[in-house]
C-alpha cells in the first residue's frame, strides 16, 4: 500500500479519535469547529464511521452552508436518514449550490414523494435543470453528466473567446476544454484551454478545434463511460444525443465515483450485501438484509445434502468417503470462483464480448484440463498412499484413490467451465452475476463433487 494511503488512513483515524474524545467530554463548540474545518468528503467519512447516536449529534453540528456538500458523499442509508429530518425547503436551500449532476444523484436516491416536495420548493430554472437530469437513468452517461458547459461558435477568434471566458465569474470545475457547436447546438469538436492560451489571438476557433474528440452517447452505460476515460486518459468529455446535439459533459470526478462504486458492488455482492449498506446500521436493519441471503444459501445446502442422501448406504459402508467429499467440493468451488471472478472482471471493463467469448471458454477448458489432471493425480496418490496403511481400508486403497482422483478431475473441469459461462448466461437473463453467480456456482460444484465421489466409489468399490 502506498505511503500516502497509510498516512491518510492514520490521519483520518486520529481526527475521528479526537472528535470522539471531544464529544464524550461535552466540548461541542470544539467539535463544531473541528468538523466544519474539514472538507465535505471528510465530514461524510466521519459521519459514516460513527455509531448512530454520535452521528446524529455530529450532523446537528454541521453548518447549514456545508450540509449540501456533505450529503452528496453519504451512503444511501445515511442520506435518507438525514434528509427525512429536513424540510423540503431546507434541503433545497442546502443543495442549491451543488452541480446539477450531484444534486440529481442525491434526489435520485430519495423516495419520489420527498423528491417532488424538494423540487416544488425550487425556482423554475433550477427545477427545469433537475428534471432534465433526472430523466436519464442513474447508471448511464445522462445520469452522470453535468449540464454546466461552456460553448462557442467556430467563426470567432481566440481573442474573442478569451475575452468571453474572462467575463465569466468562474469556470465549472474540472474545465480543461470548451466545446464548439453550430447554430443548432450540434457538437463540432473541442478546444483545449492550453491551446487557447498558446494560440495566436487572431486565429479562428475552427483552426484550432479538435474534431476527433470522443463524444459520449447519452444512453451509454456508466461502466463503459469509465472504460473510455481510462483508455483515453480523459479529464472531461462531452455528452451528445442521437442527433449529435451537445447535452452536457462528464468529468473525471464522476467517473472515479463509478469506479469505486463498481468495486464496492463486486466485493459486497459476493456476500449478498449492497454496496450502500451502512456499516453502523441498526441491528434489526442489518439482520433483515442478511437474512434473505442466508435463507437462499440454506436452500442450496439442503439441495446438496439431499443428493448425498441418495448414497447413504455407500457412506455407511465406506465411512471414509465422508472425509473425501469436502476436499473435492472445495477444490471445484475454488477453481470455479477463479474463472467466475476473471470473467466478471473482464465483462465489467469491456474486455469480453460475443466475438471473443468462445475463445475464452476453450482457454478455460484447457486450464481446467491441466489443473484437473495435476490435482487429480496428487489427491488420488495421496488417498491411495494414506489408506494403504489403514487396517480397515487397505484392501480398497486403490479404488478410493481412483474415486477421489476422478472426482477431482470432473469437478475442476465443471467448476472452471461453468465459472466462465455463468456470468454471460446471467447477464443475458438480466441478473447481476456478481450477486448470484457465486451462490449458483458453489451449489453446482458441491453437487457435482458429491455425485462424482460417491458415484465413482459406487462404480469402483464392490
Amino acid at each position: 500500500m502506498p505511503v500516502l494511503d497509510n498516512f491518510e488512513k492514520e490521519h483520518s483515524s486520529d481526527r475521528l479519535h479526537q472528535l470522539n474524545d471531544a464529544l464524550e467530554s461535552g466540548r461541542f463548540m470544539l467539535v463544531r469547529t473541528m468538523l466544519n474545518q474539514l472538507p465535505a468528503a471528510d465530514v461524510a467519512h466521519m459521519l459514516e464511521s460513527t455509531p448512530p447516536r454520535e452521528r446524529k449529534v455530529l450532523w446537528r453540528l454541521v453548518d447549514s452552508e456545508q450540509e449540501g456538500e456533505v450529503l452528496q458523499f453519504l451512503n444511501e442509508d445515511l442520506l435518507k436518514a438525514f434528509v427525512e429530518e429536513m424540510e423540503p425547503a431546507e434541503l433545497a436551500a442546502a443543495t442549491a449550490k451543488l452541480d446539477t449532476d450531484d444534486l440529481a444523484d442525491i434526489l435520485g436516491d430519495l423516495p419520489d414523494k420527498i423528491t417532488q416536495e424538494v423540487m416544488a420548493s425550487m425556482g423554475s430554472q433550477d427545477r427545469s435543470r433537475i428534471e432534465q437530469a433526472l430523466q436519464y437513468p442513474e447508471d448511464t452517461a445522462g445520469g452522470l453528466m453535468n449540464t454546466d458547459t461552456i460553448t462557442v461558435r467556430p467563426a470567432v477568434t481566440i481573442e474573442v473567446v478569451l475575452r468571453y471566458l474572462r467575463m465569466q465569474k468562474e469556470l465549472p470545475q474540472n474545465t480543461d476544454s470548451i466545446y464548439v457547436v453550430d447554430t443548432h447546438d450540434k457538437l463540432i469538436g473541442t478546444v483545449y484551454l492550453a491551446r487557447l492560451i498558446t494560440g495566436q489571438p487572431e486565429q479562428m476557433v475552427d483552426e484550432v478545434v479538435d474534431e476527433e474528440i470522443e463524444a459520449i452517447p447519452v444512453a451509454l452505460p456508466d461502466t463503459d463511460v469509465a472504460s473510455l476515460f481510462e483508455r483515453h486518459d480523459l479529464v472531461s468529455a462531452p455528452v451528445i444525443d442521437d442527433n449529435d446535439k451537445l447535452l452536457g459533459r462528464i468529468t473525471i470526478d464522476d467517473v472515479l465515483d463509478v469506479i469505486i462504486e463498481d468495486a464496492d458492488h463486486s466485493l459486497m455482492s459476493m456476500a449478498g450485501l449492497d454496496e450502500n449498506d451502512d456499516t453502523f446500521a441498526p441491528v434489526f436493519t442489518s439482520a433483515k438484509r442478511r437474512a434473505l441471503w442466508l435463507g437462499i444459501n440454506l436452500l442450496t445446502v439442503i439441495t446438496a445434502a439431499s443428493f448425498i442422501g441418495i448414497f447413504e448406504q455407500n457412506i455407511q459402508a465406506v465411512a471414509t468417503l465422508a472425509v473425501l467429499l469436502p476436499i473435492v467440493a472445495s477444490m471445484g468451488g475454488i477453481a470455479g470462483t477463479q474463472s467466475l471472478t476473471l470473467v466478471i472482471r473482464g465483462m465489467s471493463i469491456g474486455h469480453i464480448s460475443s466475438n471473443n467469448f468462445r475463445w475464452l471458454v476453450f482457454k478455460e477448458l484447457g486450464v481446467s484440463l491441466i489443473n484437473g489432471l495435476v490435482w487429480a493425480l496428487i489427491i488420488g496418490f495421496c488417498a491411495f498412499w494414506w489408506y494403504s496403511y489403514s487396517d480397515n481400508y487397505s484392501a480398497i486403497a486403490l479404488e478410493l484413490g481412483l474415486s477421489v482422483g476422478g472426482a477431482m478431475m470432473i469437478n475442476l473441469i465443471v467448476g472452471t467451465l461453468f465459472g466462465a459461462i455463468l456470468p454471460m448466461i446471467l447477464t443475458k437473463m438480466r441478473i447481476d452475476p456478481a450477486l448470484s453467480g457465486g451462490v449458483i456456482l458453489t451449489t453446482l460444484t458441491d453437487l457435482v463433487g458429491f455425485l462424482s465421489v460417491l458415484g465413482l466409489a459406487t462404480l469402483f468399490i464392490k
